[in-house]
């Protein structure tokens, strides 16, 4: 089970018992959230295996009509998925590899948790992969393919395609990820610099049957952007690449190789990434088993068999941190005013992924930026008590050890008393050290799971 590591500190923050009780609404109901979609757990509760039959969600697979059985993937769930499987399947399984994050504690004996890099990629990952699409090249028509895909999967799995090497992915990589864009942008580019991403591990596959099983730490569950899809056809183009570089003004700086390898895609000297008509996907099941739905929806059921009533916004939410955190508080401080759209005492959860353009010099991720966002404006009112709170479902937020943070409306005046100034932190994208000053960074430690993140606003 996963636990809030500094529990107790964050709660005595808290300047009154009602504060205090609210922070501890809010931190157990995120370690609900968080443990609801346990990759073991959902792999285990979503796969039955009755003599030979496996069945997923309606799917029938029988196993004896399969000459072998291998495993592949990769993801920060891919080692407790890989884990479920083996001890669901055991003996029916031939052979397997999956890329795991660096300090992978998982266990198994058929299926090889190879370690990697992420957020960046390496050359761990790479050779990794170099092994999955060695399975690919001795699948037959009569072998089963089993994938396990999770968020993080798109660095975990990394394998550039010809001309472009693991340097120059990972410098596109930084600046993709410092630029603003989303998932879904940073993804179309990684399919088309890659060799084994945006379906072509299914192609590469073929005939074999391949069955995908998802956890999605993507908005809106687009099988294609999850780990870049691997297994599914790719919507997306090289053009479409090359503009998502040219939004963020990326493209002049970008490695010459991919620039070269966009170009040649889209003048068609290079082959397009597989779409939805190409054979290869004829027998390829794609099965999400969780996503940030899942967990949202259990920090809601937690928060209301503890007495407080609890809506869930919305699972989908997007754009700028900053934004974002504004709105909470905005959303805040109208039910404190008019007791719209819902009455005190109340919950609201939120799941999505925000993003930041990292323009100034400090450290710090998402949630943090987020939280320290609604912070500024959060009003304080001598009757109610406000407590809002957002995590990374993967215990990571950004290039930090913390999972995201959580404040109330006395944050701002505990900082001002330390001397700390909330509005310079934030335009040096520096919320990490000024909660760190605070003591109110969330501590979960890696979860192993990664669906999105979850943010909460609780009134009482």
């Amino acid at each position: 089970m996963i636990q809030v590591r500094n529990e107790q500190q964050l709660i005595e923050n808290g300047k009154t018992e009602k504060t205090r009780n609210a922070r501890t609404l809010a931190l157990e109901s995120l370690e609900c959230a968080v443990n609801s979609v346990n990759p073991k757990k959902i792999v285990t509760s979503k796969l039955s295996l009755k003599d030979t039959v496996l069945q997923i969600e309606g799917r029938l697979f029988d196993l004896a009509k399969y000459n072998n059985i291998y495993v592949v993937g990769g993801g920060k769930a891919a080692g407790p998925m890989a884990e479920a499987l083996e001890e669901i399947l055991g003996k029916h399984l031939t052979e397997g590899i999956v890329n795991v994050p660096h300090g992978c504690n998982n266990k198994t004996k058929i299926i090889k948790l190879h370690e990697a890099s992420h957020p960046l990629p390496d050359e761990d990952g790479v050779d990794g992969v170099h092994q999955m699409l060695k399975i690919a090249q001795k699948a037959e028509l009569d072998d089963l393919v089993i994938c396990l895909v999770s968020g993080g999967g798109s660095s975990l799995m990394s394998y550039p395609r010809e001309g472009i090497s693991i340097k120059d992915k990972k410098e596109l990589t930084v600046a993709l990820l410092r630029s603003g864009a989303t998932i879904n942008e940073v993804n179309t580019v990684r399919k088309h610099i890659s060799g084994f991403k945006g379906g072509w591990f299914a192609k590469k596959a073929y005939p074999a049957t391949i069955l995908n099983l998802i956890l999605s730490d993507v908005v809106g569950d687009s099988m294609d952007v999850i780990a870049s899809g691997p297994t599914v056809p790719d919507s997306t183009t090289f053009a479409d690449a090359q503009k998502v570089l040219e939004k963020y003004e990326l493209w002049a700086n970008s490695p010459s190789s991919v620039r070269k390898t966009l170009i040649d895609g889209a003048n068609g000297i290079i082959e397009e990434t597989p779409k939805t008509q190409d054979k290869a996907f004829e027998k390829v099941y794609n099965v999400i088993v969780g996503n940030n739905r899942t967990a949202s929806l259990a920090a809601c059921q937690y928060l209301k068999t503890h007495g407080l009533p609890t809506i869930l916004l919305t699972a989908t939410i997007e754009g700028e941190a900053k934004s974002i955190g504004t709105a909470l508080s905005a959303i805040a401080n109208e039910i404190l005013v008019s007791n719209n759209p819902l009455p005190k005492p109340v919950a609201i959860v939120l799941g999505g992924e925000t993003t930041v353009k990292v323009t100034g010099n400090g450290l710090g991720g998402r949630n943090q930026e987020l939280a320290l966002s609604a912070a500024l404006k959060l009003k304080k009112t001598d009757d109610s008590v406000v407590v809002i709170a957002s995590v990374g479902t993967d215990g990571v937020d950004g290039p930090t050890d913390a999972a995201g943070a959580i404040i109330d409306a006395n944050t701002c005046k505990r900082a001002k008393e330390l001397g700390l100034d909330p509005e310079k932190f934030l335009a040096d994208n520096d919320a990490y050290h000024f909660f760190s000053k605070l003591e109110d960074l969330v501590f979960t430690g890696q979860t192993g799971t990664n669906v999105n993140d979850i943010s909460l606003i609780i009134v009482l």
